[in-house]
């Protein structure tokens, strides 16, 4: 027997609809199980709900509580992934939760989370090669996309960042041990949003610019460098960092482009004198101590 046309036209709204009720119950579940305290919300008296209210997740990723009540309900509406983002930022997911929301509501993941394929094995194996020279692999839009060991201690502990949170820009905007370590620290926002904003026109109206852009936005430092428009290229420079472990740190900033047009790079930082080899070789041995 033949399956009929409108069989066929009906699996794919099917296998839709079995998608939205699974996403539905899985951001129920995730929003029952945090409690207002651990988001800074207070519990009252008369909490009944387990968990966060609906219209507290609302809330707390800036959607409206209607729009987020049809999303519960399954109902067939449009999730752009810079919504997505703030529910999985409002919830708590881990990497994993995280990448099975994006995949429920049938989106992909924009950030550095998600996995990357041009990070490829010999790439990784490069950054292992170079230390204890701190290398990592950014993209234009300063997501860190892989990193040595040396430069997961430099400016901070990389590892315990979130992965969909570790972008330079907003570790130097919102991170306190980022912004502690830099030494020139008003000097280098300025530069690196005047970088960002050169990168941004071959990226116009892509999402993952666009969430980034808005999550910068709630920084004063950010809002103010954004508001000169300045721009510049790409260049080599000086870095002074102060290390927690190790204290001064004297470093040339060098950027390798991996690809004919200015995209992913490795970012290497290199010892600028002899007392700072001598630091960076002290910290790959910490690094490789825990």
């Amino acid at each position: 027997m033949t399956t009929s046309v409108q069989e066929t036209r009906a699996r794919p709204a099917r296998g839709a609809e079995i998608r939205r009720h699974e996403l539905a119950a899985f951001l129920r579940s995730r929003r029952e199980r945090i409690t207002p305290e651990q988001v800074g919300l207070p519990r009252g008296a008369r909490r009944r709900t387990p968990g966060l209210r609906r219209e507290e997740v609302a809330h707390l990723s800036a959607v409206g509580v209607t729009w987020y009540t049809w999303l519960e309900q399954a109902r067939d509406i449009q999730v752009s992934v810079q919504v997505l983002d703030a529910l999985a930022r409002a919830l708590r997911l881990d990497a994993g939760e995280r990448a099975h929301l994006f995949q429920l509501a049938g989106a992909t993941d924009p950030t550095p989370a998600a996995n990357c394929p041009s990070v490829t094995p010999a790439l990784r194996e490069m950054l292992t090669v170079l230390e204890p020279i701190p290398a990592c692999i950014q993209n234009s839009r300063y997501d860190i996309l892989a990193y040595n060991r040396t430069y997961g201690l430099l400016l901070g502990d990389l590892d315990a960042v979130p992965p969909e949170d570790r972008n330079c820009m907003l570790l130097v905007h919102t991170n306190e041990q980022w912004q502690a370590a830099v030494v020139h620290l008003e000097e280098t926002q300025r530069l690196m949003a005047a970088r960002l904003r050169a990168a941004l026109a071959g990226h116009l109206g892509e999402p993952a610019w666009k969430m980034l852009l808005k999550r910068l936005d709630e920084s004063p430092a950010f809002r103010e460098n954004w508001k000169r428009y300045e721009v510049v290229d790409a260049r080599s420079k000086t870095k002074e960092f102060l290390n927690p472990h190790v204290g001064r740190l004297s470093l040339e900033h060098t950027d390798l482009w991996l690809a004919p047009d200015v995209g992913a790079r490795m970012v290497t930082y290199t010892p600028r004198n002899e007392e700072t080899r001598k630091r960076l070789a002290k910290l790959y041995e910490i690094a490789c101590g825990r």
